[in-house]
């Protein structure tokens, strides 16, 4: 019972970051266009974790792109310029987006 216990408390602990990055992508209108496994308008969160896999400043590159938009990088939709995200929010997302497999 108390390994049980264990575990559920520390899966609670780990998915619990996650679900808040998620909670602040939707706050922030994110999901309105994306989605975590599936193309809505722009990319699916898990194919921009897998197109950027390995690439070193990819936190940065991303979080640059939620902050000031980009064109020409999924297709032919652009995505808009996001004024209502801070740059540690556009960090703290773009690290969430990483981290999803």
């Amino acid at each position: 019972m108390k390994s049980t216990l264990l575990a559920l408390a520390i899966t609670a602990v780990v998915s619990t970051p996650a679900m808040a990055d998620e909670a602040l992508a939707k706050s922030k209108n994110c999901m309105a266009c994306h989605a975590i496994d599936k193309k809505v308008v722009g990319p699916a969160y898990k194919d921009v974790a897998k197109k950027f896999a390995g690439q070193k400043d990819a936190v940065d590159v991303l979080s640059n792109a939620i902050l000031k938009g980009s064109k020409g990088v999924w297709g032919p939709v652009p995505m808009p310029p996001n004024a209502q995200v801070s740059e540690a929010e556009a960090k703290t997302l773009a690290t969430w987006v990483m981290s999803l497999k």
